[in-house]
C-alpha cells in the first residue's frame, strides 16, 4: 500500500512530465498463456507493427499460469512508465482476480485498460475421429455417461471453462473439466483424441479446422461467423439466446499517464487498420478492435459484471 501512495504521489510526476518524450527504451508486453492460443497469436501479431510505429523494439514474453493472473499480476506491478504492458483477456483482468482467495489484485484499482486489441468467437470441436457430427449428439453422449466425457480450457473461470459450463448446465449434462496452462497444450491434446469436446478459441483452432485436425461442431457468437460459413451456432443449435467470446485487450500498469495511454491506443488502432496486417488479422479468426481507453475500461466493467452474474448462477469456484 506504502508503494502504491508513492506512486500516486510523487512517482508519477515524473513518468507525466517525461510522456511527451515515450518510448525512450524498449517495450515489452507480458502474455499470461502459453505459445499457440489467441492471447500469443494476436500479441505477436501487432508487436512488428507496433515496433515500427513506436520506434522501438517490442518483446512479447510469455509468463502462463493461474488462468492468465501470473502476467496480468506482473503488469499490475510494473512502473507506470510505458516500458511494459500486458495483452489481457476478460478472464485474466475480470473473471478470475475476484474468485482467488486472495485476489492477486484489485480489476479496477491495479490495471489501465489501454485498448481493444480483438475479440473472438468461440468454437465447439471434438476430435477428427469422434463419433459425434453434431453439439447435440456430444451433449446426447454426455447425458448417458455423467462425467465420463472431458472438455479443456486454459483454466479455471477463463472463457472457455464459463461457456461450456453454461452449455452443460442448460443441456443438463455432466462433463469433467481439465484445464491447461494455455490453449496451445489442450490442442495437442485434442489432436491426440485424449480430450472429447473443447469450446475455445477460434483463431488457435482455425488452422487445425482447416487441415481436418478436428472437426467443428457449433460456434458460440449469436451469428454463425464468416470463417466457418456452414457451421451452425450453439443458438440455432437448441439453446436459444446462447453467446459467449473473448476479448483481448493491452492493459497497463495503474499510474499510466493518459498521453501513453492515448499513443499505445492510437498506435493499435494504425495497426489494425493496415491495409496488410489488418486483413492477416482478420484471417486468423480475430474480429479486430480499437477505440480508445475509455472504450476499453467500459468494456471490462460492463464485462466484469456480466460475468460475475454468470459465475454466482453457475456456482463456478476455484476451490
Amino acid at each position: 500500500m506504502r508503494r502504491r501512495a508513492l506512486l500516486a504521489t510523487a512517482g508519477l510526476a515524473p513518468f507525466a512530465a517525461r510522456a511527451e518524450d515515450w518510448p525512450a527504451r524498449p517495450i515489452t508486453i507480458l502474455v499470461g498463456f502459453a505459445p499457440g492460443g489467441g492471447t500469443d497469436i494476436i500479441a505477436r501479431l501487432l508487436a512488428p507493427a507496433l515496433q515500427a510505429e513506436l520506434g522501438q523494439p517490442i518483446a512479447v514474453e510469455n509468463r502462463p499460469g493461474a488462468s492468465g493472473t501470473i502476467a496480468a499480476l506482473a503488469g499490475s506491478r510494473a512502473a507506470p512508465d510505458g516500458s511494459t504492458f500486458y495483452m489481457s483477456t476478460v478472464s485474466a483482468s475480470a473473471v478470475v482476480p475476484p474468485l482467488m482467495k486472495p485476489p492477486p489484485f484489485d480489476i479496477n484499482r491495479d490495471q489501465t485498460p489501454v485498448v481493444l486489441a480483438a475479440t473472438v468467437p468461440l468454437v465447439a470441436v471434438v476430435p477428427k475421429d469422434a463419433v459425434a457430427q453434431t453439439i447435440q449428439q456430444v451433449l446426447a453422449r454426455a447425458r448417458e455417461n455423467p462425467g465420463k466425457l472431458n472438455y479443456s480450457s486454459s483454466g479455471v473461470a477463463t472463457q472457455q471453462h464459463l461457456a461450456t459450463e453454461l452449455l452443460c448446465s442448460e443441456a443438463r449434462v455432466q462433463m469433467t473439466h481439465v484445464p491447461f496452462r494455455g490453449t496451445g497444450q489442450a490442442v495437442n491434446e485434442i489432436l491426440a483424441g485424449r480430450i472429447d469436446l473443447a469450446l475455445d478459441t477460434l483463431p488457435t483452432y482455425l488452422p487445425h479446422i482447416r487441415n481436418g485436425g478436428v472437426r467443428a461442431l457449433a460456434v458460440t457468437m449469436p451469428q454463425r461467423v464468416e470463417w466457418l460459413p456452414d457451421v451452425p451456432t450453439i443458438a440455432e443449435s437448441g439453446f436459444p439466446g446462447f453467446d459467449s467470446n473473448v476479448w483481448y485487450m493491452l492493459m497497463g500498469p495503474p499510474g499510466l499517464p493518459a498521453p501513453i495511454q492515448a499513443r499505445v491506443a492510437a498506435a493499435v488502432g494504425k495497426a489494425l487498420r493496415d491495409p496488410v496486417l489488418g486483413p492477416r488479422v482478420q484471417q486468423a479468426g480475430f474480429i479486430r478492435g480499437g477505440g480508445s481507453p475509455a472504450e476499453a475500461a467500459a468494456l471490462l466493467n460492463r464485462d466484469a459484471a456480466r460475468y460475475a452474474a454468470l459465475i454466482r448462477n453457475a456456482g463456478v469456484t476455484l476451490e
